[in-house]
């Protein structure tokens, strides 16, 4: 039996590399081993790069929703907005039941919903500012500081006023008369004149009220943001996803309401555009190694620059445009006096002098200019609408920015905002226990009654209800101000963002998710199964699923790409084994002299159906160790050097700047298998068709 073997080895390897057919078909067989090989490696390492940044991120392993709900959850938004989640009215219930499995390492509650909010225009936050010191002069008396800062922003919104009225006289040029009201044109007019600030003082906020709502409407530079944020227990939060970090600023102290932006949507939605994209140009410039003069989305930016300066010298009071001048003249060499036209000099910008002028603005322009349309610190009014379709806003401090580490640069990371659980509730338009406080103080004032929704019928309109359906008219008996006085005074006297509340007052109320983070991920499934079965028994109607799932589509991807890949494979070697049970063919009729002669000098048809197996099987192996060797190479130079990644998107997928590929037996494994199965099934044809020569045909060929 060795004998045997041994000699039909002998006869592969001798026709190794003896015949055209077979190097074709080895090649055939480098190529296809080569792709499964460094394919799969790559979308396993892209699957456990991704699993890292949404597990680390946000989803945790597993995450817990209601099952009445009528979407899937997608944490990472989806088409058409927000899924439509079923709330889990009291978050108390379900956590001590998550945590009891003891591979349960943390809960932590959140929710996510989005709404839009304005970034301000330049005149609506000189305005603000200006109203902020009459209010504190109001309050406190008037110093010479504040009298100072009064003056200095009171000359800014002068200058202000003088450059729209020169914008509306370029403007009248290109176009007709009816492009702007006659109301908008006497509105300006009005507050250009002496008259209009000699009386300022007189009455500042009614003035300022006219400034709000004539004026400063008529520069429509704020921008309407989407802004996306997850209602969480910060602190459990922050304590949880190790790789969030705080950039900016401070966490929100303990148990207040208060916010966290992401620094992606801070950078590249509140900051001054101008220096937005200086930052892009130089990003791309050393990153990826661009130019301006060969990439057109640079110079973009540069035109861009040089024509869209109306921002900066909105925002610059006379004295520091004075400043400004000043330096611009310096660093420029020109004695051009219009601001305008220097900073368009300025903003001039090409491959040579980029990092010169990168570093010019931020040393000598940027301490003049507010750099952020909101500062660490101020408040952000946010309007969203509810669940049941009403609005509700809220004001929230945000106290600072963070990221994730890894993710910097990730747009999908950094679409996310964080924002206290109170407020989270409060703009889902579900009761907190200040809404429910709210709500006992006045009914305590205005005397109602609760009713239930099934008496509500008979207590109006009931024969004991007392009510009539005509009403006698009674002006002046009710003065629903007076009634309400004490209610709403003692809610304006209690500043909720000051307010500090108890874990216990976090914990209970609604949240529509839950992150739960494993102690041991290797048993997820397990887990899975487990938590589905522990919320059944404690009759909680809960979905409990993946990270990949939570994710939505994004968690989908690289399973879509694996399937994506397989299929290309699949294609490939059916293809391949086409190829190689062809040409298996073409090589056993080549041969069939030999076949004969073997046959009439005694061998056997198992014989020549084992020469013509092994023969493929050989060359399998050999170009198929060939295509893995190459593979392997080619993993070990990615993983040493890393994939960059190119834009936003893959930074999220290759969880970071680079993504650095492994190898795992597995891939070198799946590949052999492939390669010897598709390698067998194609010469079984052919080999059966050999196994069929007689020495008699072998000697009808040769004639």
């Amino acid at each position: 039996m060795g004998g045997h073997f041994r000699l039909l080895l002998q006869v592969a390897f001798r026709n190794l590399f003896t015949s055209k057919i077979n190097l074709l078909i080895g090649g055939i067989i480098f190529l296809g081993t080569l792709l499964v090989v460094v394919g799969g490696a790559l979308l396993d390492s892209m699957d456990s790069a991704m699993s890292r940044s949404i597990i680390g991120s946000v989803a945790g392993h597993i995450q817990v929703y209601s099952d009445e709900s009528k979407d899937e959850l997608g944490l990472f938004g989806q088409m058409g907005g927000e899924p439509d989640l079923a709330a889990v009215d009291d978050f108390s219930r379900i956590k001590p039941v998550l945590e009891k499995h003891p591979n349960v390492k943390t809960v932590v509650p959140m929710g996510t919903s989005g709404a839009l909010i304005t970034s301000g225009n330049t005149v609506d936050l000189t305005l603000a500012r200006l109203r902020d010191l009459y209010k504190k002069r109001a309050e406190s008396g008037e110093t010479p500081g504040l009298r100072e800062n009064i003056d200095s922003l009171k000359a800014h919104v002068r200058q202000m006023v003088a450059l729209m009225e020169e914008e509306m006289a370029k403007s009248s040029v290109l176009l007709s008369d009816t492009a702007r009201s006659p109301e908008e044109k006497e509105a300006l007019a009005r507050a250009r004149s002496d008259a209009f600030w000699s009386a300022f003082e007189s009455d500042p906020f009614g003035s300022l009220e006219f400034l709000e709502n004539r004026i400063a409407p008529q520069i429509p530079d704020g921008d309407m943001l989407y802004l996306r944020y997850a209602g969480t227990d910060l602190d459990r939060f922050q304590s949880t996803f190790d790789r969030m970090e705080l950039v900016d600023g401070q966490p929100v102290p303990k148990g207040q309401r208060g916010m966290l932006l992401s620094k992606f949507f801070y950078e590249q939605y509140l900051k001054l555009k101008t220096a937005r994209r200086l930052d892009l140009i130089q990003q791309e410039l050393e990153l990826n190694k661009k130019t301006i003069a060969r990439d057109p989305q640079l110079q973009r930016w540069v035109k861009e620059n040089q024509t869209q300066t109306r921002e900066i010298v909105f925002q610059l009071d006379p004295i520091k445009t004075r400043l400004a001048v000043e330096r611009l003249q310096k660093v420029l060499g020109s004695q051009e006096p219009k601001l305008d036209k220097l900073l368009s000099a300025f903003f001039a910008t090409d491959d040579a002098n980029f990092d010169t002028r990168y570093k010019q603005f931020y040393a000598e322009l940027a301490p003049l200019l507010e750099l952020y349309r909101l500062r660490l610190g101020d408040s952000l009014t946010i309007t969203a609408f509810t669940k049941s379709g009403y609005v509700q806003s809220v004001n929230v401090k945000v106290y600072g920015t963070y990221q994730f580490k890894g993710l910097e640069k990730s747009a999908l990371a950094g679409a996310l905002n964080l924002m206290d659980l109170m407020s989270f509730r409060d703009l889902y338009g579900y009761l907190t226990a200040d809404k429910k406080e709210e709500l006992a103080e006045l009914q305590k004032q205005s005397g109602v009654k609760a009713v239930s929704r099934e008496d509500a019928e008979s207590a109006l309109f009931g024969e004991d209800s007392g009510n009539t359906l005509v009403a006698e008219a009674t002006p002046g008996l009710i003065n629903d101000q007076d009634t309400l006085h004490g209610a709403m005074d003692s809610l304006r006297r209690d500043d909720l963002t000051k307010r500090v509340y108890s874990q216990s007052e976090i914990e209970q109320g609604v949240v529509l998710s839950a992150a739960v983070i494993l102690k041991d991920p290797e048993k997820l499934q397990q887990t899975l199964a487990e938590l589905k079965q522990s919320a059944t028994d404690a009759g909680l109607k809960l979905r409990v699923v993946s990270w990949q799932q939570a994710a939505g589509i994004i968690g989908q991807f690289v399973l879509l790409a694996k399937l994506v890949l397989y299929a290309a494979v699949f294609i490939i070697f059916v293809v391949v084994l086409v190829i190689i049970n062809n040409a298996m063919m073409m090589a056993t009729l080549q041969r069939v002299r030999e076949v004969g002669t073997m046959r009439a000098i005694g061998a056997q048809r198992g014989f020549v159906l084992g020469m013509v197996l092994v023969e493929t099987l050989l060359l399998g192996l050999v170009f198929g160790a060939g295509g893995m060797l190459l593979g392997s190479g080619i993993m070990a130079a990615l993983g040493s050097a890393g994939i960059p990644a190119g834009n936003e998107a893959l930074y999220f997928f290759f969880s970071g700047p680079r993504l650095y590929p492994s190898l795992s037996a597995g891939n070198l494994i799946a590949a052999f298998i492939i390669v010897m199965v598709v390698s067998a099934i194609s010469t079984l044809y052919p080999a059966f068709l050999a196994t069929r020569v007689s020495p008699l045909q072998a000697m009808q060929t040769d004639e």
